[in-house]
């Protein structure tokens, strides 16, 4: 699997002062980078939007509006997971990104929810997601152009999408995709602070440090499955 590694390659030992005060340097930029962080927030909560379509997707239940998956909320943050149609597994980013969403309640609190919609027809949808354990709420665009509207087309990739709702009326305030939803997920930070980080071979990373080729290390959609899934031990 590995690249570049050396078993024992480690940073260097240093006295308590020095670390402090090699720590100290790095806090400037981190504290710099959260300020920049928390100024995209703001600029974000200033865009524009535009009004939508009323769309019907497919839920569990049958046909629902799209301004009824907001619930009883007015904002809805909106994940399109990839689908292969034929496929007994679906992408495993998609997969193993939604999978470390268990706990979506607190949503809420801040008047929002959060779904996933595929191209995938609803019942081999409620399926997988039952097979590798996801818990959000499901919805097919299989007979909806909303999918291809907003990013994400019949064997197209992943995206996310936010959505505010103004009584029957619903627009689209957000859109990203690729490693733009990195900010969503609570693994790369988790990774990124760690001392060999992501150990993936485009890293920058001291000479020596483990590496290995992208996407490698990552969970597959069976891993995730035998993990969290119907069948899961």
């Amino acid at each position: 699997m590995s690249t570049r590694s050396n078993p024992h390659a480690l940073p260097p030992v240093v006295e308590l002062a020095t670390w402090e005060k090699e720590l100290a340097a790095l806090r400037v930029r981190e504290k710099a980078a959260t300020r920049e962080l928390g100024a995209i927030a703001a600029q974000r909560r200033r865009l524009p939007m535009v009004e939508l379509p009323d769309y019907v997707l497919e839920g569990e239940d049958g046909p629902v509006r799209l301004a009824e998956v907001f619930g009883e909320h007015p904002q809805l943050i909106v994940y399109s997971h990839m689908w292969r149609d034929g496929a007994a597994w679906q992408c495993g980013g998609c997969t193993g990104f939604t999978s470390q969403f268990t706990r979506l309640a607190a949503l809420e609190k801040f008047d929002a929810r959060f779904v996933i919609v595929t191209q995938g027809p609803i019942e081999e949808a409620l399926a997988y997601k039952r097979k590798v354990g996801n818990t959000m709420t499901w919805y097919s665009t299989a007979n909806s152009p909303f999918g291809t509207d907003v990013g994400a087309p019949p064997d197209g990739g992943f995206a996310v999408n936010v959505f505010l709702r103004d009584g029957d009326k619903v627009y689209r305030t957000w859109h990203t995709d690729g490693r733009g939803t990195e900010q969503l997920s609570h693994l790369f930070p988790l990774l990124d602070v760690l001392p060999y980080g992501r150990q993936e071979e485009w890293q920058d990373s001291p000479e020596g440090w483990p590496q290995s080729p992208t996407y490698s290390r990552w969970a597959t959609s069976q891993e995730v499955a035998a993990a969290y899934g119907e069948h899961a031990d």
